[in-house]
């Protein structure tokens, strides 16, 4: 089994500057930054993108940080644009709302609302409600959509100004952001300012024992500066007198943390929390070992997928790319795939098409030209949106269109 690299890295959360080395993906560009052709003909910024685990409480770090000012104040990624993650939000504002029984006299905070995705269904509902999204060009999406929403970075300053104007919140809702804040600590005690007494946060993100197990290395990119087990997450919180009441595992982005946090004695404590921290510990989160493997696995697939593509080519296939993510930007990086192997890429999102993918410069055109130009593989960069898009795609497929899906081992479909 490989060696961990002891490297000067101190945690962003508990201070211990003896982190570990898991994994260099190398030097990569900023994975939402899509180009226009102007911009193809400048120096494109590039950051190290390197994973550490903290020894003393064991969460995963990237250590080459980037302002969140430049990774998040204009932003192409616009949540309702899955039919997935859509479904997703629904059923999760539906159940909150019938929980927590949710109504007029109640108050709902989204942090990184997006485009309102989630919160109308709030809206809908009846129940008052505001979020908090630091894209100036997406926020004006979900107020376009009648949410009230505050163009912010989240901190204990916003949340006091937020209790100040509207009173403290019955529930907070924090989907894929907890992950992305550099600022931990200012996050989590904006929470504790901003929850009621008896008020309930709801954090997703994705989780690290799925991104190991299996080999979900392009979930890493800049914009995600943590890659949590409940673990480090029951230390973190706890810091901010706020605990972990409940937790349960679901299937979106991969495999993902749904954690439900209040303030201290606030809720009992349901058994999911120690049953899943007991799984961790059988596991070895908290040893060394656990992650020792991980690098050894992302090289092989790198190989395995690389080398498919390659014999493809060899066959005289075409090769395009479907989903101009993040995730897409770090996989086509660290395999140093680009206009040799690859014709263009699809995404269904008008405000990416017509630019050009992060460091791989590949065309973003609409869905329909896979009809059009009809390759004979498609590589599925969003291969977490699987079903979803090959239904979409059901005419590309029954006209001889395959998807080639990288994760966890590369396969046809």
């Amino acid at each position: 089994m490989a060696a961990l690299v002891t490297a000067a890295h101190t945690c962003l959360a508990c201070g211990r500057a003896d982190g570990q080395l898991v994994l260099d993906l190398g030097v990569q560009p900023l994975a939402n930054n899509l180009l226009t052709a102007e911009d193809i003909a400048s120096s494109e910024p590039r950051f190290p993108l390197r994973v550490f685990v903290c020894p003393g409480c064991w969460l995963l770090q990237i250590a080459d940080l980037v302002p969140p000012v430049k990774l998040f104040s204009e932003y192409l990624y616009f949540s309702s644009f899955s039919d997935e993650l859509m479904r997703h939000a629904k059923e999760a504002a539906d159940r909150y709302c019938e929980d927590y029984r949710l109504g007029p006299g109640s108050f709902v905070v989204e942090i990184a609302s997006n485009d309102g995705y989630l919160l109308q269904h709030i809206v809908q509902a009846n129940v008052p409600c505001v979020g908090i999204e630091p894209a100036a060009n997406v926020a004006r999406a979900a107020r376009d959509k009648g949410i009230e929403t505050w163009t912010e970075f989240f901190g204990p300053d916003v949340a006091r100004r937020l209790v100040q104007a509207r009173g403290p919140a019955d529930l907070v809702l924090a989907n894929n952001v907890l992950a992305h804040v550099p600022e931990v600590h200012d996050f989590i005690d904006g929470l504790r300012v901003l929850l009621a007494p008896g008020g309930r946060a709801v954090i997703e993100c994705p989780y690290a024992t799925e991104l190991i197990a299996k080999t979900e290395f392009d979930t890493i990119y800049h914009e995600h500066v943590f890659y949590f087990t409940l673990t480090p997450l029951i230390e973190l919180f706890s810091r901010h007198g706020l605990a972990v009441w409940n937790v349960e595992r679901i299937a979106i982005h991969g495999g993902s943390l749904r954690v439900f946090v209040g303030h201290h004695g606030a809720h009992p404590v349901a058994p999911a929390v120690g049953a899943l921290l007991a799984e961790e510990q059988v596991a070895g989160v908290a040893t060394m070992s656990y992650y020792a493997g991980f690098a050894r696995a992302v090289e092989e697939l790198r190989y395995s997928l690389t080398s498919m593509l390659a014999d493809l080519k060899r066959q005289g296939r075409r090769i395009a790319a479907y989903g101009a993510s993040a995730k897409g930007s770090t996989l086509l990086n660290y395999c140093a795939l680009g206009a040799e192997t690859l014709e263009f890429v699809v995404d269904r999102s008008p405000h990416k098409q017509g630019r050009f993918t992060p460091g791989s410069h590949l065309p973003i055109v609409a869905p329909a030209e896979l009809l059009e130009r009809m390759p004979d593989v498609t590589l599925l960069l969003t291969w977490n949106f699987a079903d979803e898009i090959l239904a979409q795609q059901r005419a590309y497929r029954e006209r001889g269109g395959r998807f080639l899906i990288p994760i966890p081992s590369p396969a046809i479909r």
